[in-house]
């Protein structure tokens, strides 16, 4: 595992340097949201779609590991090309953004009809191919439950949930990358002690490739993963959850993404019932920044409160 860990870590490195001078040359620069911290201003033009390139490095080394270590292949392909769905939904929202020159890209509606397509074709390829049953592993009891017809519009749910949660979580220079990396490295250690070693290997795979993205994503980042990168991860952690049977798990593993999402919706229903703002801004990493934290100070808390969830998630898978 550190092998592999090592080595899409090296490759995403060296990718990203010809990745970022490509992007350069393009002009694929970000659009910076007008309503957002005046502080993100200077960081318009920034390279976007660094993604890209983490990606390719996991696609890589995952495919060295299901030849090598002889892994299931429905399993293993389920996995590595799910999650590409998502990331070419944010390479569609990207350029949208790009080509008008607005943060905006594609409309809510036109994304969530999308996610929502992309999660039905998992929810068929899981009951009809990998013929996964309805039941789950309960977090923190050593218990399982089938939850029957009620299976689907959860897992609907959860996926749709994930993808959005994640892509909402990268607003500040490292955090998404870092506390997705976090969150990869608990779910290889989850994925090893259930015994399903193909996703044990990818998930330590894209945890390694997220490292050598982190060199260029660090503040102050020479390069945004954008919606390719960020709906890439929410994809691919919503469907290993699904293969390791606990979609109730990832609610925890992935805390942080949830508090962000949860900031957001409380955000727009206290302004909706009050007229005012529970927070200085939404999601609440932005209200932090405003209370005049740095982006750096903000970021690694935020790793430290992941280090310790996904270790109490671990020990009480």
């Amino acid at each position: 595992m550190i092998l592999l860990f090592v080595a899409s870590a090296l490759i995403s490195l060296i990718l990203g340097r010809y990745v970022i001078s490509y992007l350069k040359k393009l002009k694929y620069g970000q659009e910076i949201r007008k309503e957002g911290p005046q502080s993100h201003l200077q960081k318009a033009g920034t390279p976007t779609m660094g993604g890209i390139f983490f990606i390719i490095s996991f696609l890589c080394v995952s495919i060295f590991a299901m030849i090598y270590f002889k892994l299931d292949i429905k399993i293993s392909l389920f996995v590595l090309l799910m999650p590409l769905l998502y990331a070419l939904l944010g390479f569609i929202d990207d350029y949208n953004k790009i080509i008008k020159h607005d943060n905006l890209g594609l409309n809510a509606k036109q994304k969530l009809l999308l996610q929502i397509a992309f999660a039905t074709a998992i929810i068929l390829i899981v009951k009809y191919v990998l013929k996964i049953d309805t039941v789950i592993k309960l977090p923190f009891i050593k218990g399982k439950f089938d939850l029957g017809f009620l299976y689907y519009p959860l897992v609907l749910i959860m996926i749709t949930g994930a993808t959005n949660a994640v892509n909402l979580t990268d607003g500040l220079d490292g955090l998404c990358g870092g506390v997705s990396l976090i969150v990869l490295v608990g779910t290889a250690l989850i994925a090893k002690k259930a015994g399903v070693l193909e996703l044990s290997y990818m998930s330590i795979a894209l945890a390694g490739a997220l490292l050598g993205f982190l060199y260029y994503n660090f503040y102050p980042a020479k390069v945004f993963m954008g919606d390719t990168g960020s709906l890439f991860l929410g994809g691919f952690l919503a469907v290993a959850f699904i293969v390791l049977k606990m979609p109730l798990h990832l609610i925890f593993i992935g805390i942080f993404y949830v508090i962000e999402t949860l900031s957001v919706i409380l955000q727009v229903l206290y302004f909706k019932s009050t007229g005012k703002r529970l927070f200085l801004m939404s999601p609440i990493h932005h209200h932090f920044e405003m209370k005049g934290y740095s982006e750096k100070t903000i970021v690694l808390a935020s790793y430290l409160i992941n280090i310790i969830v996904v270790f109490i998630v671990y020990m009480w898978s």
